[in-house]
């Protein structure tokens, strides 16, 4: 065997019974849950029609190939996996409708209830909801059919790859975050956006879905009342004078109830900007109209026993906690979408999130990694649709669809400041009319329109990821990001996942060896930039991921490498070199 079987020291945590309990959907709280994680039925195999039998029991929320599952199984592109699962309401639970609750599943998914076909959906990332009160009984029986053809097509997959190696991960398929049902009214709250107008203290509600808008609406701030207003409309503004504002030290979050005539829903929001000005040492980022230094890490949201699904939430909580008491401000949540309590936890902790469309199309070796780190970058990005694998109308409009969905789900997040539109070129194609229509989705928030390389001259940033060269940069009419660097690896026995293999740009002998050469990289070449222009870095990553052994912890999260008050203390030179003056 050439891997461990690794466990994180969150897995003694699970509750094999009633994984994942928590509500899912923190940023639209309805006080009507009913979870339906834990034992599936599933069967994988090449027929398409229902199944006569099954292979035996899964855990869900966890990914068929995840060990947490007790499955662990592969799923290839042209198979069929089948999950079933049977309910019965319990007394007194259900209003008019019953809603059922997808978060994500991987990729395509039909859902059966009773032996009825009731709904497909196509994307891995996204949660949808299926209506299923006209087909209920006294006894349910829920089944779905899902193919998963991962970097087989053009839709997004992230690093999933069915042959993992180096960068490339291993694939997650089927069910991978919670699944729910929710009882409503007739007329109930579809969804809910929220924008904040920090300069002109004003919050903008829109309610989407209401048949007939009647209530109140009323905003706390620290258990008290500091705004109530009747509602009559789907779309309206409330203005909040001497607001608090959301900053990463203080991660103020306003408590709203939103009362209406046949539903009622709690949410949240924080008042913040991130905008582009004039800085000390060129164009930098102000953040509530204070200049900021971005100092964050890459972070795959990869876990060795769950794969895309952690034991417990408790995993989020603590990866965000420990890169926060290191001294970082901002994650870079690197090509995947988190299930949607991760960016609650950010908004309430204070930790800032630049997050990445979720790649698709193509990746080509020779043109995205060897060509790039050796200094050869195409500069167009209309030339490539082939290698990129945008050539087809049809996988071009399905990253727009998939843009927006992003866009949709995560608008209300106010940790989250930064989109990545294209990754060193993965799926890339038509970055300025993908950048001009990310910013008619959403104009609250800044755009890396290409991170690493093939930048077109737009977007937010100049961009680059620097890996074994000299860290340097042209000047630029745009701020200057370091989006990705460092990489360097040290492999810790006993807490890897693979037996021989070690992944890393740099790999250093011992812990000595490789905290010194994380410290002189900063000190060397990172904090000498700042007086050039530098207003942000991420570097490479939080944790080891399979053969990649380059994080600041293990992949099983037992063994922290990076000594953290080291960690603060480059941190607080990063920001001491960033506030002196001229």
């Amino acid at each position: 065997m050439k891997y461990h079987k690794l466990y994180t020291k969150y897995a003694s945590l699970l509750d094999e019974k009633a994984p994942w309990p928590e509500y899912p959907r923190p940023q639209m709280v309805r006080h009507s849950y009913l979870s339906l994680n834990g034992t599936w039925d599933y069967y994988l195999g090449n027929e398409a029609s229902l199944p006569s039998h099954y292979d035996g029991q899964i855990l869900v929320p966890f990914p068929i190939e995840s060990l947490l599952s007790k499955v662990q199984k592969r799923v290839k592109p042209k198979e069929y996996l089948f999950y079933r699962r049977h309910f019965r309401l319990p007394e007194g639970f259900l209003k008019d409708r019953l809603l059922l609750h997808f978060e994500a599943v991987d990729q395509k998914a039909i859902v059966f209830i009773n032996q009825i076909k009731v709904f497909e959906h196509i994307g891995g990332y996204f949660p949808f909801v299926v209506d299923i009160t006209p087909y209920l009984q006294e006894d349910n029986e829920i089944i779905v059919q899902v193919t998963d053809p991962s970097n087989h097509s053009f839709y997004a997959y992230g690093k999933q790859h069915t042959k993992p190696k180096g960068i490339w991960y291993t694939p997650v398929s089927g069910l991978w975050q919670s699944v729910w049902l929710e009882a409503v009214a007739d007329d109930y709250l579809h969804d809910l956006f929220i924008t904040p107008d920090f300069d002109h203290s004003s919050v903008h509600f829109d309610l989407v879905g209401l048949k007939e808008v009647s209530g109140t609406i009323t905003i706390f701030a620290n258990k008290k009342i500091v705004a109530q207003e009747k509602i009559n409309k789907a779309s309206f503004d409330i203005v909040l004078p001497n607001f608090i504002p959301w900053t990463v030290a203080h991660p103020h979050l306003y408590q709203v109830l939103i009362e209406l005539a046949s539903d009622t829903v709690e949410t949240y929001f924080g008042m913040r900007k991130l905008t582009i000005g004039d800085g000390q040492f060129g164009k930098a980022l102000f953040l509530n109209n204070q200049e900021i230094f971005l100092s964050g890490v890459l972070d795959q949201g990869y876990y060795p026993d769950g794969l895309y699904t952690p034991a417990v939430d408790q995993a989020y909580i603590d990866d965000i906690k420990l890169m926060k008491s290191m001294g970082f401000n901002v994650l870079r949540k690197h090509a995947k979408i988190e299930p949607r309590r991760f960016y609650y936890h950010c908004d309430r902790l204070g930790m800032l999130v630049w997050q990445d469309m979720v790649n698709g199309g193509r990746y080509s070796f020779p043109h995205m990694s060897v060509l790039p780190l050796l200094g050869f970058l195409s500069r167009s990005d209309q030339k490539r649709l082939k290698i990129f694998g945008r050539k087809s109308l049809i996988s071009q409009e399905s990253f727009r669809k998939e843009m927006e969905a992003t866009v949709n789900l995560l608008r209300n997040a106010p940790s989250l400041v930064i989109w990545t539109i294209f990754n060193e070129g993965w799926g890339q194609f038509k970055s300025q009319e993908n950048y001009q229509f990310l910013k008619t989705l959403d104009q609250s928030r800044l755009i890396d329109a290409a991170s690493g390389w093939f930048d077109q001259g737009i977007g937010d940033f100049a961009s680059k990821h620097i890996y074994f060269k000299k860290i340097t940069f042209k000047k630029d009419v745009r701020p200057l990001v370091l989006s990705e660097f460092g990489g360097y690896s040290y492999k810790v026995p006993k807490h890897s996942y693979h037996l021989t293999k070690e992944f890393g740009y740099r790999k250093y002998p011992s812990l000595d060896t490789w905290q010194q050469a994380v410290v002189k990289l900063y000190e060397t070449e990172i904090i000498p930039q700042i007086s050039k222009g530098l207003c942000a870095t991420i570097y490479t990553q939080l944790s080891d991921v399979e053969e990649e052994t380059n994080g600041l912890i293990t992949y099983d999260r037992e063994f922290v490498k990076m000594d953290g008050k080291i960690m603060k203390q480059i941190n607080e030179r990063l920001n001491a070199q960033f506030s002196k003056k001229h």
